[in-house]
């Protein structure tokens, strides 16, 4: 083993320097074997973090955004830690309060690995019907929404593997909601760029009997439990998130 590898965060970073590039999607199943088998063995410790309630400080500003007048103070803040971001993928940590939520977004065009590294996490998460359903409704400025079928709704945990979404599969669109206190890895390819149309949408999801629509799926009473009609929305107020500081290994870059 190369001695730059001493580091769990080192090995990840150099397997995605060496795997990863700005236009890498679809990634070969080797990669992604590879990447996953690392992410599996990491730690909490590996990153310089501790198993704790994060407290009840106060932090400010919505995810991607720089809108600090929009904050919700009777919240507790996600910590956002970045680890490192370049042209062709992220490695970054979100830390969750009990209760604390992402809204439902998306990751256009990329692939994401997730990896909790404790506490509990639900995860739902949607794929789009293709070809598109687009629903219209005149008594809505939500609308037109898409139609959508849930892929993934479970609760993660630190002994769970490490889940995959792909550009047009296994939940790009996705919400998390923190049962207890919680962290996830996350390594996006590529990753957000405004300039090259990886924006990140919020939505929100209706149910599918919500609304009738005369171009739709004919669906059982089962199937249309996995189905929902997800509206674009602004991003969202009361999504509030700090910086955090990375207290783990150093990066040789």
């Amino acid at each position: 083993m190369n001695h730059r590898q001493s580091s769990k965060v080192q090995a990840i970073y150099d397997l995605c320097k060496t795997s990863l590039t700005p236009t890498s999607s679809p990634l070969s199943s080797q990669t992604i074997q590879n990447l996953c088998s690392l992410l599996d063995t990491v730690s909490p410790g590996d990153f310089g973090l501790k198993e704790e309630n994060m407290g009840d400080d106060r932090g400010h500003g919505p995810f991607g955004l720089s809108q600090f007048n929009r904050i919700a103070r009777w919240a507790q803040p996600i910590t956002y830690i970045d680890i490192f971001e370049g042209e062709s993928f992220t490695i970054c940590i979100f830390c969750f309060p009990t209760s604390s939520v992402i809204p439902l977004h998306d990751h256009p065009g990329m692939t994401v690995f997730s990896k909790v590294l404790y506490g509990s996490l639900h995860v739902k998460a949607y794929d789009w019907v293709e070809p598109a359903f687009i629903q219209e409704n005149k008594d809505s400025t939500n609308f037109p929404g898409r139609l959508a079928k849930l892929s993934v709704d479970k609760v993660l945990t630190a002994s769970s593997g490490t889940s995959i979404l792909y550009p047009k599969t296994g939940g790009n669109l996705h919400c998390f909601t923190a049962v207890s206190p919680c962290a996830v890895l996350d390594v996006l390819s590529p990753p957000y760029n405004e300039d090259k149309g990886r924006r990140c949408t919020y939505f929100h999801d209706y149910p599918y009997s919500t609304f009738s629509a005369e171009s739709k799926p004919n669906l059982n009473d089962e199937e249309v439990e996995d189905y929902a009609w997800l509206a674009k929305i602004e991003t969202p107020d009361d999504l509030y998130m700090r910086p955090g500081v990375y207290a783990g290994p150093a990066i040789q870059i």
